[in-house]
């Protein structure tokens, strides 16, 4: 094997250039189209140098480490299959960009356009190329995410969004039982790297595991490929973009299926398992898909029911199990994708100039746009299956595989029957494509006037059928040598012999596509006025899946729903709590029961009184904020912060000051944040303060014997840790290894920014996404004003009169609180030193990026509370959106740091420098990543306060005028 620092950029570049696009100017297509135009061609020729590597078979492989202990790496490797992929996904992008110029409206985001396309390149180019099974699951979920993103650009239509919702589901399901199946596989070879499992086909057959990894994989397959029953997708994602069509739902996504049957067929194929229900689903998706296609009165929508029986037919020869099969199938692959672009484009250009795409209002096309007419004819004939062209020779390579006996099955033995009826339709349907469109009477009221398109629009598609005749026409000096590349690198030492001659003689398959084309062709003159005029297919019109979906979705997610929610929801938060902490001690004592359960050693030493004293303080600040509840709610928060200071000592006491440091400022940011939410609360009900019956004591006697429970029980499993010292215990070595390897005294931080970066990393950016969608929910909250108690009414306007009769609206929370501004004010730069200083000295000493995150964000909103919010996001600037991403971009990128020195994601290094006049300093690179975990909660922290902030004083202003909030 050869290995080239270049492979990763293949996949990197269209990443890059996705980031790249969100700093274009909004107002012009050209840079936008340039910038994608420039990266489409740069990884197309650099797929293309890669061939002389691959071409006599060698596997060029690059491989960084991740997580080299669990044999996760990130690894590319091409071969002939990969890199045959990896041009038609950068050449058909390339082509896709021209055409997108000229088709994309001046009044969309051209910027948003391109930038979602080329994430969805670089994701589809990270599918093929993927080395190991893990990273290529993380990059098929990518490509239904993009994929999402596109069908719904248009996201002010309903009928896209509910297509991208659709298409989302329905292949992340699939990604969920692919990244099942390939943990099984992982189970079974003892390895994810793609090379060791291609070559452990006998012993995954073999294993008993093998029917549930062949199951779950062909789900992702399926689902992905729109392979029947999961067929009902893509035809509703035809509320995209005709480019998004043209490149997804032909070229590139929906053969990600096909391709990873194809990838894994030496290890998983030949089983009677594998033959039956991929070639079931198969020959469903063939002959369905070609018949739902005849009736379809949308132009794309036929397009896209005759894409679900052309993957059909490369699933049935994928399920055959044999060499030639193979080929065949891959060869499709390829014809298909140019062919079917060229045809969505062609249909895209027919809208584009002619206003719709109703087949039922297009006639007569070819007399005002003859050239594109000519165009889509050669193409739909290809479609067919014509002969001279590159259709013709894939479907006769079927024709042929179809009649061989593969299996005593009956699946194989309808096989002939299902192949010929299924192309004797793709002729009924190509012939109604071409001659309800560009034949019969002049066109009338058209939304605009049909005229041929500008000459690089018809580009592309001039180029694809250029490409379908070159091939039909000369398929060995063309295809020929590239195909052979691809098909060794799949069945390697089974590759058997093949021709791709045009003529073979008079044979049986020939004899079956003469029979599909008069059979198709007569089928059109029978019916084809009954096709125009059909509402719904002859039969099985009502068996619509679209419909299946809508009720399944109902079901699951309003009917099972709605009785989880009458069963388990309650508009009071204690019963929920009950059943959460009910949950949680049950899970914890069942395995502690069945596993057995032991203290370690008593100490023998006398009890420390001063510490149990301050215990006995925390106690009964827990007891007080339990009873004052239900009286004072403020009372309650101070001795709930009692309890955290309690906690704060408790950890100073044991010899944990990061901890302390870290409960400290987060007690006071949390007691801030109820703060400013205690008046969101509803006014309490008259009976909290009357004395309580029997049942209400009953039920208070319960959570009290659930809290003392759960809280002994929790004290127990403390203890039982703390008495017990393992023989192995790892902490031990972070403690050896915590200054040698990380470069630091403080073994917490060394800890979170070295050794468990990588969950650091997962932690911060999950409480990125946690503040902007609590941000996102506040936004849309209006408190109701009778929520607001009229006792509390009456102080909050008795308050402000007394403190400023002639105060304007606006009023900041300082003013209300009676704190004095200048204070809050003042105490800013004090806050601001204090975080560098627990910043800077973290990686020796207590502190680190966390707790100086949340300090400098309890200064940030020490002044929205002391001048408003209007004039702090007016001289501040804080912008905390920008904090998130900047710090998860810095944390990341110090882990990507580490691949250019060979080393794993997130090594750090450290060292000492010189620095005149001071001396040696320490410096690691752990200290970039908690700059970056800094910026994420500085930003992440202030985004919810200031939500919460605005929302309060909303909720005053609307208290003291006495209207909506």
């Amino acid at each position: 094997m050869t290995g080239t620092s270049s492979l990763f950029l293949i996949v990197a570049v269209p990443f890059l250039a996705s980031l790249a696009a969100v700093f274009l100017p909004s107002d012009s297509r050209n840079p936008a189209t340039w910038l994608a135009g420039g990266t489409t061609l740069f990884c197309l020729a650099l797929a293309i140098a890669f061939y002389p590597s691959i071409a006599g078979g060698a596997v060029v492989r690059q491989e960084m480490e991740w997580i080299p202990s669990l044999g996760l790496n990130l690894v590319l490797r091409m071969d002939g299959f990969a890199w045959l992929f990896a041009v038609l996904v950068s050449g058909m992008g390339f082509l896709v960009v021209i055409y997108t110029r000229y088709y994309i409206s001046p009044d969309d985001s051209v910027r948003r356009f391109y930038l979602l396309f080329l994430a969805f390149m670089g994701s589809m180019l990270g599918v093929v190329t993927s080395g190991n099974l893990i990273l290529l699951v993380v990059f098929w979920e990518l490509t239904s995410i993009f994929s999402f993103l596109l069908i719904g650009y248009w996201h002010q239509n309903p009928a896209a969004r509910d297509g991208a919702r659709m298409a989302l589901t329905v292949t992340a399901i699939g990604g969920l039982g692919l990244l099942a199946g390939v943990l099984v596989i992982g189970h079974i070879v003892g390895s994810y790297d793609l090379d060791r499992v291609l070559q452990s086909g006998d012993l995954i057959r073999s294993s008993d595991l093998y029917v549930p990894a062949l199951l779950l994989i062909l789900l992702g397959a399926f689902t992905k490929s729109a392979q029947f029953p999961f067929h009902f997708w893509l035809p509703n994602a035809m509320a995209a973009p005709t480019p998004v069509s043209a490149y997804l739902h032909s070229a590139t996504m929906v053969k990600a299926g096909v391709f990873l049957m194809a990838r894994l067929w030496p290890v998983l194929s030949g089983t009677p398992e594998w033959f039956t229900i991929v070639g079931l689903a198969g020959m469903a998706s063939l002959v369905l898909g070609a018949y739902l296609a005849m009736f379809q009165q949308d132009l794309k929508g036929l397009l896209a029911y005759s894409t679900i029986s052309h993957l059909g037919l490369i699933t049935l020869l994928l399920s055959l199990g044999s060499p030639l099969g193979a080929v065949a199938a891959i060869f499709h692959m390829v014809n298909h994708a140019t062919f079917k672009a060229s045809l969505f484009m062609a249909a895209g250009i027919i809208d584009h100039e002619t206003g719709t795409r109703d087949l039922r209002r297009l006639s007569g096309l070819f007399r005002y746009m003859p050239i594109t007419g000519t165009l889509a004819t050669v193409a739909s004939a290809a479609m067919a299956g014509v002969p001279l062209l590159n259709g013709f020779l894939s479907k006769e390579m079927f024709f042929a595989e179809a009649v061989a006996t593969h299996a005593d099955s009956w699946v194989d033995r309808i096989a002939p029957y299902a192949a010929v009826l299924g192309s004797a339709l793709a002729v009924t349907y190509s012939m109604r494509l071409i001659h309800s469109i560009f034949m019969g009477a002049p066109p009338e009221n058209f939304p605009r006037e049909p005229h041929e398109p500008p000459f690089w629009m018809r580009f592309p598609v001039s180029f694809l059928v250029f490409a379908c005749l070159v091939v039909g026409i000369v398929p060995g000096p063309t295809i020929g040598p590239y195909l052979h590349v691809a098909v060794s690198s799949v069945l390697g030492a089974e590759t058997p012999e093949y021709s791709l001659a045009i003529w073979h003689g008079f044979t049986i398959p020939l004899a079956m596509s003469v029979i599909a084309l008069v059979a198709g062709t007569l089928l059109y003159l029978a019916i084809g006025n009954y096709l125009e005029a059909s509402e719904r297919p002859f039969l099985i019109g009502r068996l619509n899946g679209q419909r299946i979906f809508e009720r399944v979705l109902v079901t699951v997610s309003w009917r099972w729903a709605r009785f989880l929610e009458n069963v388990l929801g309650t508009r009071r938060l204690q019963p929920q709590l009950r059943l959460l902490v009910s949950v949680a001690f049950a899970a914890a004592f069942v395995p502690l029961f069945v596993g057995g359960f032991t203290f370690g050693p008593v100490a023998s030493s006398a009890p420390d009184l001063a510490f149990a004293g301050l215990w006995a303080i925390g106690v009964a600040c827990a007891f007080g904020a339990a009873h004052q509840a239900k009286y004072h709610r403020l009372a309650a928060l101070a001795l709930l912060g009692g309890t955290g200071l309690v906690t704060c000592l408790t950890f100073m006491w044991l010899s944990a000051p990061d901890l302390a440091t870290t409960q400290l400022v987060v007690e006071i940011v949390t007691t801030v944040l109820i703060l400013l939410g205690l008046r969101w609360l509803p006014k309490r009900s008259q009976a909290l303060t009357e004395p309580v019956g029997a049942m209400a004591r009953l039920r208070r006697m319960r959570d009290f014997v659930m809290a003392v429970v759960a809280g002994m029980g929790m004290s127990a499993v403390a203890y039982a840790v703390m008495t017990r010292t393992p023989p192995d215990s790892i902490g031990s070595f972070f403690l050896e290894k915590a200054y040698s390897e990380g470069g630091g005294r403080n073994v917490v931080n060394v800890i979170l920014v070295d050794f468990r970066g990588f969950d650091t990393l997962g932690e911060i950016t999950v409480l990125g996404i946690v503040a902007l969608t609590v941000f996102a929910l506040l936004r849309r909250f209006r408190p109701a004003p009778d929520s607001i108690g009229r006792p509390e009414q009456q102080r909050i306007q008795h308050a402000h009169d007394e403190a400023a009769p002639d105060r304007e609206p606006g009023a900041t929370a300082a003013e209300y609180l009676f704190v004095p501004a200048v204070i809050m004010q003042w105490m800013f730069p004090v806050i601001v030193v204090l975080a560098a200083y627990l910043f800077l000295r973290g990686h020796d000493a207590p502190g680190g990026g966390f707790a100086a995150g949340v300090a400098m964000a309890a200064g940030f909103i020490l002044q929205y509370m002391a001048a408003g919010t209007v004039w702090v996001e007016d001289r501040l600037r804080i912008l905390p959106v920008k904090w998130i991403g900047g710090g998860l971009l810095i944390s990341l990128l110090t882990g990507l740091g580490a691949w250019l020195f060979g080393k794993p994601f997130l090594t750090s290094y450290f060292r000492y420098i010189d620095v005149p006049v001071i001396g040696k300093v320490p410096t690691a690179s752990a200290a970039l990543f908690d700059l970056g975990v800094f910026s994420l909660v500085v930003g992440a922290t202030v985004l919810v306060l200031i939500a919460l902030a605005h929302q309060s004083i909303r909720r005053l202003r609307a208290a003291r005028i006495g209207e909506q909030p």
